[in-house]
């Protein structure tokens, strides 16, 4: 199942875009676009699919996307029957934070927040209730008045220590000085996630010791050098299961697995799910909203 692209349009005389979504039901539309995406979702329980992920979503559930991650939220079931579902999203730029950060020293945790929400971010219970009290009140201000609400819950999301990547390519930000020196490791893991990779081999690419290497990676990706490549090979698995009709023995191996059995135990502990029944759920979402 391909993900459409969805064309954001952002109004004349705005910077960002606001949209309120009032619906009986939440379909499934699998799609991805270039901005930002900032979705609360009220009065609904359902699932949501962010790249790799799926998951259970409950009333005031709050998610920052990264750009071009694909993505669709599905419900039906609605919590108070007298009231639609709504979605507050709210749509920005990569460029639309670099321009406030550089013109504003105050907002450079705004590029933090924009570097760990790539693979999408998960808020805190705290924090999310103090952004949906906020975000609620968007529709009914006056658009100059807007953009300081906005802003205002960008930086108390850039502050929340609790936030969760959803994606399996989760990083969390470096200090500058380490910053490049991981990076290339990084890029190297995802160049050969499907190859037997050595960790001494990763270890001498970021020019460090064995012991200060693995240290060094489980502080940054919040994971294991083995663990995130078994998150790589899953999540490349995942997007073939969602996107293709290969027999799961071939994705499996496609995705750097030697040993079925061992594809499907890994891919279990990582979805609760076997690889037949994650693709079933992603195809009756599908279905039920065709």
């Amino acid at each position: 199942m391909t993900p459409l692209f969805e064309q954001v349009t952002i109004p004349a005389g705005h910077s960002w875009g606001l949209l309120w979504r009032e619906l009986d039901a939440i379909p499934f539309l699998w799609h991805y676009h270039p901005q930002f995406e900032l979705t609360l979702t009220v009065n609904a329980r359902g699932q949501r699919y962010i790249g790799d992920h799926l998951g259970d979503f409950e009333p005031g559930d709050l998610v920052l996307l990264g750009p071009n991650l694909p993505h669709t939220w599905s419900a039906s079931e609605r919590i108070d029957g007298a009231q639609p579902m709504l979605a507050v999203v709210v749509w920005f730029s990569l460029e639309w934070l670099e321009r406030l950060a550089a013109c504003f020293p105050e907002l450079h945790g705004l590029r933090q927040l924009a570097a760990r929400a790539g693979p999408a971010l998960h808020f805190s219970t705290d924090t999310s209730a103090r952004s949906a009290a906020r975000l609620l009140q968007l529709n009914a201000l006056p658009v100059p008045q807007r953009l300081p609400l906005l802003l205002d819950v960008l930086l108390d999301l850039a502050g929340d220590a609790g936030a969760r990547p959803l994606a399996s390519t989760a990083q969390a930000p470096l200090p500058d000085g380490q910053h490049q020196r991981m990076a290339g490791v990084l890029d190297f893991m995802h160049a050969h996630f499907r190859e037997e990779i050595a960790l001494d081999t990763l270890a001498q690419k970021a020019a460090l010791s064995l012991g200060a290497f693995h240290r060094r990676f489980k502080r940054h990706a919040h994971c294991t050098p083995g663990e995130y490549l078994a998150r790589l090979r899953i999540g490349r698995a995942c997007q073939q299961l969602i996107e293709s009709n290969h027999a799961i023995a071939v994705i499996a191996q496609e995705a750097g697995y030697r040993n079925l059995a061992h594809f499907n135990r890994q891919f279990r502990a990582a979805r609760q799910m076997t690889p037949r029944a994650f693709r079933q759920q992603y195809r009756r979402a599908a279905n039920g909203a065709a």
